[in-house]
This record gives C-alpha cells, structure tokens and sequence, in this order.
C-alpha cells in the first residue's frame, strides 16, 4: 500500500463547487445497494470523468452473492478513480476483481480505511481460496471446479491505488471532481463523502454511524448538498434500549456459563470485534459476569485490534480518548491466530467465551464453532447486530432448527441471543435527525444501502417529516444530477 498524501490545488468557488466548465449532463448510475443492503457501487459520470464511490461485494443470498461473478455494468478501465466511504467489505470488496479486470486510477480513502481494507481484502481473497479448494476436497460445490472470486495477488495490487485523504480536505479525485470527507462514526477512518461538481454537489452518507459508538466520534453534521444518497440499514426500525440489551447479554454469559457451556459471538472483526470486547470489559469490571476466558479468534481481527489500538495511542482524529487496554477485559482476552489454535477451542469443555468472524456466519473460522456448538443445549451463540436476509446469522436470529454448514445439516439446539443494539447504523430515527439537520433541502435524496421495505419505510418518512423528494432507486437504474 502507497500512503501518499494529497494536498489541495484545484480552484474552489464561493459555493464550494469546483470551477471547471460543465459539458454534457453529469450522470448517477446506482451499480449495488439498490434494494438490498449489499454491494454498495454508486457511480457519477460527468461526460468527462467516471467516479466510483465504493466498490463493493454482494452477500447475502446466493441470487444476490452470484452478481459478484457477473462483468462490471461499465468497463472498468473507463473509471477515473474510486472514492470509499470505509473499509468493510460491502463497500471494498470488489476492489481486487475491478483492479484485475483493467481499471487503473487512484482509491481515495482515509488513512485508516486503506489501513482496514488493506487487512480485509488480503482476508476475503484468503479465505476465497481456501473455500475453493476445501471444496474442491470435499466436491459439495456445484462449480467444476469451483475458483476465488479473486486471488491474494489482485488484493495485493489493489492495495497499491489508495491513495490518502485526511478529513476535511478538498481533494481533486478526477478533472472536474471534488472530494470532501468528513467523518460518519460508523467505524474508524469511515466517511461521509461529499462530491463537488461544476454544477451539482453531492452527499454520500456511507454507513452512517451513532452518537453513542463507545469508541468513536460521532458523525460530522451534514454539509449542504443537492444531491443525498443514504443508506437505509435500519430505515424501518428502531434500536433496542441499550442498558436492556446489556443486561440481556451479561444474563446469557451467566446462565451459559453456570451449566457449563460455552458462548459463541460471531462478530464482524472490524469494529463489531472491538465493540463487543469494551461492552464485555464493561460487565466485567462491574461485576456482572463472571470472569471467563475470552478467545478472539480470528487472525483478521487481531490485526485490526492493533490498528484501533494504534489510533488511540496515537489519538487519531476519529476515536475517543481511551486507555490502550480498553479491549483487554481485565486481562481474560486470549488472541488465537493459528489454525491450531482455533482447533483447540473445538475441545474446551469449561465455560468461556469464543469470539470469531464473520458477524453474519458467512464464512471464516467462526463456522467451525458453529458446526461444533450448535448441537449442545448447554451452550449460547450470540448475535450483535444486523443479520442480512440469506445469511447463516440471519436464519439462527429466525430461530432456524437447523443451519447448513460445510454441506452439512447441524441442528440447533444451542440457545441463540438476538442484541440489536450492538449495531453501529444509525437507526430510523437518526438517520432522520442527522439528514434534517441540513441548512437547505436537497432537490431530491436516493435511498439506498438497505432491504427494499427498510428504504422504502424511510423514503416515506424524509418525505412526510422533512418535506423532501426521496426515491428508492432501482438496481442499474440512472438519474441526471445536472
């Protein structure tokens, strides 16, 4: 990866907007996220220059994952540059496959978002082929035989085009385009993304964080704009009580823990990982669990552990002022990295607490405890946080019988403990709060990011509240901005 910062140097008007004579009518073209919650690729094509703000993976259902293996809708060599709003996957995930099949320009991003997507792009195309060739093993894939999405090797290209970009700034990304990011709370170095244009502003809220994020800053208020697209997570929904949901938590560790089970926390390892570990220290220091091992296993999110570590010893702009041992539960964290390791958990038969990706049970070593706890009355998996439709996390939230995993049918006998307000989305209502806060309304804001009903439940309220023009966007589908 080049860290190479970028300094100003591009004419800026009174309004904001970039002094650049205006051609042809400037495009938005919605490439994912519109209708599901994954797959964010929103691109601005002005006539003269191509801007991809994310560039995402699909997940999910399989009709939904297999639009990964379809050809980019424009050919990636015509985009000038991608612009990200932050690292998770949903949002990065396609870099390496857009980088391989021809597109060569610069990836504008926080410095801690290319640090994050740097580790989680190396992860995703580790552990694509290891599941290609595990299936190839175990030939339970209806691809002969079945590939990667991409390699370790495009991941590693990839990473060579972020180029960084400090909060606040105006960046030049194309001729003609405009930058500003602007903090959004959601995880560290994660983005509200503001595009300039000759004509047209435009306001990218990514995932748009919470005020009460234990770790972070909250999101920046939002600039004017003529143009919003929001994500839509939880645009239907409210969070749960958070001091309720604490107590939930702390009482199925001690229930699990008293019959001598063990709790298995999927947890995404950017963010969630670090979320979960303060939440548990915090019951822990209070007295309200028992002291219990607690296996952070997996190998992705040890290495993010240190880059939030390193943000606040070195008090990075977007976290709070911490304690370097704020993730360190009193001294119970146990950092398995090795395969071996991981196994080993596979035999442990005293109460602890296992904590592994992914957050949703798509995949990752967190399968294995799943596979090996599942069928056991006396042990408790824990869900924190949004559960995608088609995913593993999201039929145990349902109450599913039986999950397939590894071609294999395991029943759930296992208790399964659904905390909502672990998620770090702003909810319907703050969603609401933060896009009112605008000093002027936009001529129109597109929902996105979000199950059809979710964003559709939220395009009504902007609506109905705030007396804006908002539409749900159909997939491919394109607008004039100017």
């Amino acid at each position: 990866m080049g860290p190479w910062a970028l300094h100003g140097g591009i004419d800026v008007g009174s309004a904001g907007r970039v002094n650049v004579p205006a051609s042809t009518p400037a495009v938005l073209q919605f490439l994912g996220a519109a209708g599901t919650v994954t797959g964010s690729r929103f691109l601005v094509d002005t006539g003269g220059s191509r801007v991809l703000v994310d560039c995402g993976m699909f997940q999910g259902r399989r009709d939904i994952r297999e639009r990964n293996w379809m050809p980019f809708p424009v050919p990636p060599e015509s985009i000038d540059a991608v612009v990200l709003t932050h690292a998770h996957l949903d949002h990065t995930g396609y870099l390496p496959a857009l980088v391989r099949d021809g597109f060569a320009g610069p990836v504008f991003a926080t410095r801690a978002t290319a640090q994050l997507a740097s580790i989680i792009l190396r992860d995703s195309a580790r552990l694509q082929e290891e599941e290609a060739s595990y299936v190839n093993r175990k030939r339970y894939s209806r691809h002969r035989p079945a590939l990667a999405l991409y390699t370790s090797e495009d991941a590693e290209k990839a990473e060579k085009a972020f180029r960084i970009v400090e909060f606040g700034a105006t960046v030049e990304v194309a001729a003609g385009i405009a930058a500003v990011l602007l903090p959004a709370g959601h995880i560290l170095g994660s983005s509200i993304v503001e595009l300039r244009l000759p004509e047209v502003n435009v306001l990218f809220t990514g995932d748009l964080g919470r005020k009460a994020h234990p770790l972070l800053t909250p999101p920046a208020d939002p600039p004017d704009a003529d143009i919003v697209v929001t994500e839509s997570t939880y645009g239907d929904r409210l969070h749960d009580d958070e001091s309720e949901e604490m107590e939930t938590l702390a009482t199925a560790i001690s229930q699990t823990a008293e019959r001598g089970g063990t709790i298995v926390i999927p947890a995404f390892a950017v963010d969630r990982t670090e979320v979960v570990l303060h939440a548990l220290g915090r019951l822990a220091a209070d007295g309200r669990i028992p002291r219990l091992p607690i296996h952070a296993d997996s190998p992705m999110a040890l290495a993010v552990l240190d880059v939030y570590r390193d943000a606040i010893r070195h008090g990075d702009p977007g976290v709070l002022p911490l304690s370097e041992d704020v993730f360190d539960v009193g001294g119970e964290l146990r950092e398995v990295s090795t395969t071996a390791g991981s196994r080993d958990l596979n035999m442990i038969n005293y109460p602890s607490i296992i904590l592994s990706a992914s957050g949703m049970a798509t995949g990752g070593r967190v399968l294995h405890h799943l596979a090996n706890r599942l069928p056991d009355s006396k042990n408790t998996v824990i869900l924190a946080g949004f559960q995608a439709p088609g995913t593993r996390g999201f039929d145990l939230a349902q109450g599913a019988r039986s999950v397939k995993i590894f071609g294999k049918y395991v029943p759930v006998r296992a208790d399964v403990v659904v905390l909502d307000s672990f998620s770090v989305h702003a909810d319907a209502d703050e969603l609401v709060g933060w896009l009112g806060r605008m000093d002027q309304r936009p001529d129109v804001a597109f929902i996105v990011h979000g199950e059809q009903a979710a964003s559709e439940a939220l395009a009504v309220r902007l609506t109905d509240e705030l007396d804006w023009t908002a539409i749900v966007p159909a997939d491919r589908e394109q607008v004039r901005i100017t």
